[in-house]
C-alpha cells in the first residue's frame, strides 16, 4: 500500500519568542545552529537562548530565530524517522517559511538559505526604517469585501494593501499608519474587526521595493537546484520542482500578497497531500489549515518530544 503522502509546512516571522530554543539545545540537531551562524554572521544560538522577546522583534532577528528552529525541527524529524511511513510530497511556508520549505525540498543547502534569510531580514529591515509603515488583520469579513474596501480607501489617496490572504476571514493588510487607522474605523461597515500587528513595517506592499532591490543581488548569486521536491510559492500558489526562477518568485514575494490559503488549496488539492506537517515554533500554521481544509490532518511538530 502506498506510504500516505504529506506536505510539510514552515512558519514565518511572528512565531519567535524568547527562549524559543531551549526546547530543541540537546537534540543532535541542534550543531546546525553553528553551520547557520557561520552563514549569517550572527550568534544564532544567543538568539534562540538569550535574546529577549522585545529585541527579538526586530525583523533581520526574528526572521533568522524563526528560521533555524523550523530547520532544526526538520533535520530532527528526519533523524528519528518521525516520518517513517508517511511520503513527503511537498513543502511550503510562509512567507519567510518559504526559505525553510526550500531548504527541507532540497532546492537551497542550509548555509545557502542561511545566508539568503540574512540578507533578507536586513533588507526589510532597512526598507521599514527608511518609510514608516504598519499592519493588522481583519477578521470576520469575506476577502472580496475587504479588497473593495482597501480599493476604496487607496482610491482616496492612502496607501493600503492585502499583505496576507491567511484563511477565511482572516486577511492581513498593509500600508501607512494613516491608512490602517483607517481601515480599522470603516471595518465594521462590512462586519471585520481589525487586529493591530506589533511589526516595523509594511511588508508585502509596495513599501518593500527598496528591500526586493536589495535582495535581488543575493538571489542571483545563489545556486538553486535544478530540480527539487515540489516548493509552493507564496506568491501565485503554484508549486513548483525547480522548472522556475526562484529568485524572481523570492524577490517578487517582499512585495506581493502572502496566499496561505490558496497555496494550501493547492498542498490538498492537486498535490494530493492528505496530512499537513508544521515544523518549527508554535501552531499557527495547523490553526489556519484548519479553517482552511477542515478534512485534512494537521500535526504541529514544534517540540522534540512531539517528533515521538
Amino acid at each position: 500500500m502506498d506510504r500516505l503522502p504529506i506536505g510539510l509546512v514552515f512558519p514565518g516571522q511572528g512565531t519567535q519568542k524568547e527562549k524559543m530554543g531551549e526546547p530543541w539545545r540537546d537534540a543532535p540537531s541542534w550543531k546546525l545552529t553553528e553551520e547557520i551562524s557561520e552563514a549569517a554572521g550572527e550568534d544564532v544560538a544567543g538568539l534562540l537562548l538569550d535574546t529577549p522577546d522585545e529585541q527579538l522583534r526586530r525583523t533581520d532577528l526574528a526572521q533568522l530565530a524563526v528560521f533555524t528552529v523550523s530547520v532544526v525541527a526538520h533535520a530532527e524529524a528526519l533523524r528519528t524517522g518521525a516520518f517513517d511511513g508517511q511520503r513527503v510530497v511537498a513543502c511550503a511556508g510562509h512567507s519567510l517559511g518559504e526559505y525553510s520549505a526550500l531548504t527541507a525540498a532540497g532546492a537551497l543547502t542550509v548555509p545557502a538559505a542561511a545566508a539568503l534569510v540574512a540578507a533578507r531580514g536586513r533588507a526589510m529591515r532597512g526598507a521599514a526604517e527608511g518609510r514608516a509603515g504598519t499592519m493588522g488583520v481583519l477578521v470576520a469579513a469575506p476577502l472580496d469585501d475587504v479588497e473593495e474596501l482597501t480599493g476604496r480607501i487607496r482610491a482616496e489617496g492612502l496607501e493600503v494593501w492585502v499583505a496576507n490572504v491567511n484563511a477565511p476571514g482572516q486577511t492581513v493588510l498593509s500600508g501607512s499608519p494613516e491608512a490602517i487607522d483607517r481601515i480599522e474605523a470603516e471595518g465594521p461597515s462590512i462586519g471585520a474587526k481589525m487586529i493591530r500587528l506589533k511589526v516595523g513595517g509594511a511588508f508585502h506592499s509596495p513599501f518593500m521595493a527598496p528591500a526586493a532591490e536589495a535582495l535581488r543581488t543575493a538571489l542571483r548569486g545563489t545556486a538553486f537546484a535544478p530540480a527539487h521536491l515540489p516548493v509552493v510559492a507564496g506568491v501565485d500558489a503554484a508549486a513548483y520542482a525547480g522548472d522556475c526562477d526562484w529568485p524572481d518568485l523570492c524577490e517578487r514575494q517582499l512585495t506581493s500578497p502572502v496566499l496561505w490559503e490558496p497555496g494550501v488549496r493547492t498542498l490538498v488539492g492537486p498535490l494530493g497531500c492528505r496530512r499537513l506537517v508544521e515544523l518549527g515554533p508554535g501552531r499557527t500554521l495547523a490553526g489556519l489549515i484548519r479553517r482552511i481544509a477542515p478534512d485534512t490532518e494537521t500535526v504541529s511538530l514544534d517540540r522534540p518530544a512531539a517528533l515521538a
